[in-house]
């Protein structure tokens, strides 16, 4: 199964081009698809992004699941899991590497996460997100402040 760590900044150019980090391009380098698949954040101003094989093994696992439970007509009309993993598939983008290991981002994944010229990719484990750095900062100082809270029982 593919990892995602660290953080990595880089440039945006005018042309929405960013140079995806060598470490998560080293990561999906045995994926059939070539790029990263990415889609709006559900709860943050951020790009969620993962190689193809897990939006397949999410598909397949639905489809399995449909066709064990009986329920064929889930399984060619949807509705499962509420639509949730139909939702992340309608808003997904695929973002192919170019030569240069870059990528180029929609730009209505650009706006929803407020990047311009930098963006911030963060290793999740099985996913990334890619941030504007102003964003990223203000996120970063909410895990470490709710860490803060939770290490200390609950103290300020």
């Amino acid at each position: 199964m593919t990892s995602f760590i660290s953080t990595f900044e880089n440039k945006v150019d005018k042309k929405g081009r960013v140079s995806v980090p060598a470490a998560y391009r080293a990561a999906l380098q045995n994926e059939q698809y070539q790029g990263v698949i990415g889609y709006p954040s559900l709860i943050d101003p951020a790009i969620e992004g993962f190689g193809r094989g897990i939006l397949e093994q999410l598909n397949l696992r639905r489809f399995n699941h449909s066709i064990e439970n009986g329920d064929f007509s889930t399984m060619l009309v949807g509705g499962s899991d509420n639509g949730l993993v139909e939702t992340i598939m309608s808003l997904s983008s695929e973002m192919p590497f170019d030569g240069e290991g870059r990528i180029i981002l929609p730009s209505r994944l650009a706006d929803h996460a407020g990047i311009r010229d930098r963006a911030i990719f963060v290793g999740r484990g099985t996913r990334f997100q890619i941030w504007a750095p102003e964003e990223h900062a203000k996120q970063q100082l909410k895990e470490v402040t709710a860490l803060r809270v939770s290490l200390s029982g609950g103290e300020t």
